[in-house]
């Protein structure tokens, strides 16, 4: 975490020194904040390439450990004075702050100047280290705890690598398998490898392990002792001869296990001769998908190895433990909800298998673990980490936050991707890149740790993109263990995960409750969370109480998500990024009394603004007329917007410029959506939009000229509308869209007919929702719909039958019909049965029934 320190403070200085802040002297501070700005971005490049480049894991995370404690304390005093300045209510005491903080930057610029001259001269040891040995050591403990002699649950993987080494095609092929640490990618390779089959099939044969730190002599040592049985010294030059020669005009079988870089790949394919065309292959597992993307061939894309479901891991479970015996029934139930505790990694199964063969197999034995879960997988976490820090260490830096990050999420729960993102963009994790925003570099941080098989993907959204993820049990352990010693991250048995260093009253920066808390706890969490004073993130949406007198109070913050119960001044909580305010539950049922305005024109860093009631955004045009200067005052950050209860909604759209995502809920009687609609026509980035209303948002004279002008926003590819009833027609227009991938309609569309002529084409159109309308005839072919992935269509009782080419649409995989008329039913089914009797098996018909059917 030493390198999200310095960006943290580096991001602290940057809105420090902008020209057109107020807060601090900038003729008395500029250079010195240069300077120590200079110094801290030296620290992170030197971290960066160090990481890149040394082998000696000790001595870096002790330079980390110095960095870390050093910028942290500097970060806490230059925004205590901070504070100061922003809460000072007279002349005097902000006077009398601004010297303080003068006084604490100087300070922290000399110990920053020191620190960087001490981090530069530290010598590292790169002739090979714990880190080193470790590498091998926990090759060969997965190798032992997994191998032996069982797959039990990877006989699918087996025969698919099988079919790929057989397979007719004659150029040399690269078979990579990638999975996480511990999932049985090398167990695979070394039962094919092994396999009778497989070794009369090739001439030459070799086995080498990379694993972290190529060594380029070690693998060319390994090769000519499988391939000529010599163990000669001799230079490196001669051993790459020996190995061309040796294989050259020979059918081989390479397997090249726990490769950890494409560098590495590019070097060692140097020595193996690639134009005989004999049908040679290379077998190779790495953890990391990116590598097994660059070394694959486009005939066999790589092979991911899953996890194994809960009948599999029983299965390893008890041959591993009673070899051929079977359990006894008194364990069985007690036995399988410990395994199922392992999620799948066959690691973590042998582990227990392991443990558990250490006790007698008692009924008792067996409930004392049962009982005690969070404690025996402590200990086959331990067990297990040897293995899987190898992940944790290879990380660049800038994800190594990210990743410890996610360790304070609850265990289990499904985590939602777009706050996660939030999250690290506040917590200054996320890094400008090539021009991109912000949340594209998350997501693109988000992928890598996927692709290192260290985050798991959860759910989908209707588009395809990532909804949730997850973390297996055992990296989250990781991740606690590595952030409990950098003293970052408590998780208390609540479940509220916190960052915290050293005193936590003082210094903690980020409080979260990811789960419901209990009764007693609201009563006591204002007093808690107003002890942290210089809190960086608050969510807190899942308990009940009102932080509306805490929140103006912590001026740091750069994430809140919290309940309130009256208006609030966010006038000092100057660095905003996310603000989520919402009424505390006892409220939900009742209006408040007064429903306010909350400013927030001034707020330039702001992204993400979700304000329910009692309050709403209020007019830009009076923000700017209290403002000092004389520009119009735009949300350029902005990229996600809920507008609710807001009589402005037009003059603020044409304030938030930059939009990706934007809500309308209005529930006013006459909202003025020619004004709206007229505005939503500057949202060129527009990605997504949702539309909910009681009113015909077309009626009257505003039929489709507007529309148009939504319809020249060419990147919206989510439109959700609900209560709009918008005629047919008008939905036919939307086919103008060249990005649309989802369409949702609750009660949106207005009309008996629905007719699409063949001019009408939603070209990439992915997703078809359509909920509770008065349809009754549908007229369409496939060709309206050529890129049609999933057809909803629930409360349709009006509506005859679905258009029967709809089945002929080729990327269609799921029709789902929820409470329709018996006729939409049986049109459904009568396209499945079609679809069949024309060998495609692929489409799938669900019908979910709550009332009865009307014929």
């Amino acid at each position: 975490m030493a390198y999200a320190a310095l960006s943290s403070l580096i991001y602290t200085l940057e809105q420090l020194m902008k020209p057109n802040q107020s807060l601090v002297c900038r003729s008395c501070t500029q250079q010195h904040m240069k300077s120590i700005y200079q110094n801290l971005s030296a620290m992170q490049v030197f971290l960066e390439d160090t990481t890149k480049e040394t082998k000696d894991v000790e001595t870096l995370k002790v330079i980390e450990k110095r960095i870390r404690d050093v910028i942290y304390k500097a970060e806490d005093r230059i925004d205590s004075s901070l504070r100061s300045i922003i809460l000072a209510d007279r002349e005097d005491k902000r006077q009398k702050a601004c010297r303080s903080f003068y006084e604490e930057l100087l300070k922290v610029e000399q110990e920053v100047y020191f620190l960087n001259k001490e981090v530069m001269l530290i010598e590292f040891n790169n002739h090979g280290s714990k880190s080193a040995e470790l590498a091998t050591m926990s090759s060969s403990l997965e190798k032992s705890t997994i191998e032996e002699n069982t797959i039990v649950g990877m006989e699918d993987d087996f025969n698919t690598i099988l079919d790929r080494l057989t397979a007719q095609t004659k150029k040399l092929t690269v078979i990579p398998i990638f999975g996480m640490g511990g999932i049985g990618k090398t167990t695979l390779a070394r039962k094919v490898y092994d396999n009778s089959y497989i070794r009369s099939r090739f001439d030459k044969h070799a086995w080498v392990t990379v694993s972290e730190k190529y060594n380029e002599r070690q693998m060319l040592l390994e090769v000519v002792s499988s391939i000529t049985g010599s163990n000669q010294e001799m230079s490196n030059d001669r051993l790459m001869e020996i190995v061309y020669r040796g294989l050259k005009g020979r059918r081989f079988l390479i397997v090249i296990d726990d490769i950890w870089s494409t560098k590495a790949w590019d070097q060692m394919q140097r020595i193996f001769p690639n134009d005989d065309n004999n049908k040679s292959r290379i077998l190779l597992t790495t953890r990391l998908k990116y590598v097994a993307d660059y070394v694959s061939c486009p005939d066999f894309p790589p092979h991911c190895k899953s996890f194994l479901n809960l009948d599999d891991s029983w299965n390893l479970f008890t041959e591993k433990l009673f070899k051929r015996d079977p359990c006894p029934l008194l364990l069985e139930e007690t036995g399988k909800h410990i395994v199922q505790q392992c999620r799948g990694l066959p690691l973590s199964v042998v582990v227990v298998a392991g443990l558990l063969g250490k006790m007698d197999p008692t009924y008792d034995n067996w409930k004392k673990v049962e009982e005690n879960l969070n404690s025996f997988f402590g200990t086959v976490s331990e067990q297990c980490q040897s293995i899987l820090s190898l992940s944790y260490n290879y990380l660049p830096q800038y994800l190594k936050a990210c990743f410890l990050y996610v360790g304070g999420f609850p265990e289990d729960r499904k985590i939602d991707v777009s706050n996660l993102i939030r999250l690290w963009i506040a917590e200054q994790f996320i890094r400008e890149r090539s021009n991109k925003r912000l949340e594209m570099v998350a997501k693109e941080y988000l992928e890598e740790l996927i692709d290192r098989s260290l985050i798991l993907v959860g759910i989908r959204k209707a588009n395809g993109r990532m909804r949730t993820c997850k973390i297996h049990g055992l990296l989250r352990q990781l991740c606690l263990r590595e952030a409990h010693t950098e003293n970052v991250l408590h998780v208390t048995n609540r479940n509220v995960p916190m960052s915290s260093k050293d005193d936590p009253t003082s210094v903690t920066r980020t409080f979260i409750s990811k789960q419901s808390i209990s009764s007693d706890f609201p009563k006591r969490i204002g007093s808690i969370v107003s002890q942290f004073k210089l809190l960086k993130v608050l969510e807190v949406l899942s308990i009940d109480y009102d932080f509306s007198f805490v929140i103006p109070q912590l001026v740091h913050l750069r994430y809140v998500a919290a309940r309130i119960m009256m208006a609030l001044s966010l006038a000092k909580v100057r660095n905003l990024q996310t603000i989520i305010l919402q009424r505390i539950f006892k409220l939900r049922k009742k209006s408040p009394e007064l429903i306010l305005p909350l400013d927030i024109w001034t707020m330039s860093e702001i992204r993400h603004v979700d304000i329910g009631l009692p309050l709403y955004i209020s007019n830009p045009l009076d923000a700017e007329n209290y403002s000092i200067g004389e520009q119009p005052l735009f949300l350029n950050n902005l990229q996600i917007l809920y507008l609710r209860h807001t009589p402005f909604v037009a003059e603020i759209i044409r304030r938030t410029p930059n939009l990706k995502k934007l809500k309308i809920l209005d529930d006013s009687e006459h909202p003025d959506w020619p004004a709206i609609l007229d505005s939503l026509s500057l949202l060129e980035d527009l990605e997504t939009l949702y539309i909910e209303t009681e009113e015909n948002i077309f009626s009257g004279v505003i039929l489709p000229s507007n529309i148009k002008k939504l319809i020249l926003s060419p990147n919206i590819k989510k439109l959700i509308l609900t209560g709009t009833r918008i005629p047919w027609e008008i939905v036919n227009l939307l086919a103008n869209l060249p990005n649309l991938e989802v369409l949702k309609g609750y009660r949106a569309f207005d009309g008996t007919d629905w007719k699409l002529d063949e001019d009408v084409v939603f070209h990439k159109l992915k997703y078809l929702l359509i909920v509770e309308v008065g349809l009754e005839r549908w007229e369409a072919c496939s060709d309206n719909f050529p890129m049609l992935e999933q057809l909803l269509l629930d409360w349709l009782y009006e509506l005859e039958e679905i258009p029967e080419s709809i089945g002929d649409i080729m990327t269609l995989k799921l029709i789902q019909i929820d409470d329709c008329s018996s006729g939409v039913e049986n049109s459904a089914k009568r396209i499945q049965e079609e679809q069949e009797s024309l060998g495609n098996y692929e489409l799938q018909v669900r019908i979910i029934r709550y009332v009865q059917v009307p014929s």
